[in-house]
């Protein structure tokens, strides 16, 4: 599938503004989902942008920087993924796959960029030494306009490449069909690993029992034909009601605590 001008200048203007959104103004733009669904609207197939971009907000959901250590970047990947899908028309989860390696490198040159930025650091502390405001807001928007034009080069770069092997994947499915399954199996699995790294870190002891309720909820509501497409939505309303009975409980219970001898009722 060949893309004309506008939608690769349009990919590259979206992609230099999550760029900056991800590290600077935190709107939430450079998620997957949100990326998945505009980048699949420019390219001319929006289902296919919010299913992948709902895949790879999956797959990222769990992931978050550690110290030095640096998840693979999504919002190259999520962009990566849904120009795979859509140019190629691979399956989902082999799309996902597909997109990794960009991610890691998108990661690796970010790095490097922030790398390379660390002496700037310095020249700030000099011009706030000096009261040079102005100096400071252009080094910022300096470090924002390099770190921009860095995602839209990658992902310009990335949207051409994928349109001129589309072909050569479409014979790699067909020809080397356990490559794609590797893929799609790969990229199926990612969703579920960044599930149980959330759980992981936010899941305590005293909320397992709700957790496997909500599995087993699920697992009913799934296999009733005519509840299955909306089971996702009845079952963040159940969640929605037990998080404001827990809540208006723990209100009740503080609120008692803290009045002495428990006021002029009679306890009853």
């Amino acid at each position: 599938m060949e893309f004309n001008a506008i939608q690769i200048i349009l990919v590259g203007v979206w992609a230099f503004i999550v760029a900056i959104d991800q590290f600077d103004l935190l709107e939430s733009l450079y998620q997957p989902i949100v990326s998945g669904a505009v980048i699949g609207a420019i390219l001319g197939d929006l289902p296919t942008g919010l299913i992948v971009g709902g895949t790879y907000q999956l797959m990222t959901i769990g992931n978050m920087p550690v110290g030095g250590a640096q998840p693979p970047n999504a919002v190259i990947g999520g962009i990566m993924a849904t120009v795979f899908a859509v140019s190629s028309g691979l399956d989902t989860t082999a799309a996902v796959g597909l997109a990794v390696p960009f991610a890691l490198i998108g990661q690796y040159m970010v790095t490097l960029l922030f790398t390379a930025m660390s002496p700037v650091m310095s020249v700030a502390d000099k011009m706030a030494e000096k009261g040079d405001t102005k100096g400071i807001v252009r080094l910022n928007y300096l470090a924002m306009g390099a770190l921009g034009l860095l995602f839209a080069v990658v992902c310009i770069a990335g949207l051409i490449g994928g349109s001129a092997l589309g072909n050569t994947l479409d014979k790699l499915s067909q020809d080397f069909a356990w490559i794609m399954n590797g893929l799609g199996a790969a990229g199926g699995m990612m969703r579920f690993v960044g599930f149980a790294t959330l759980l992981r870190i936010m899941l305590s002891n005293d909320l397992w029992g709700i957790y496997f309720a909500g599995f087993a909820l699920a697992t009913i509501i799934g296999f009733i034909p005519e509840l299955g497409g909306s089971a996702l939505i009845l079952i963040a309303f159940v969640g929605i009601a037990i998080a404001l009975n827990d809540f208006q409980t723990r209100v009740a219970i503080k609120k008692n605590a803290g009045s002495a001898n428990g006021g002029e009722e009679d306890g009853i």
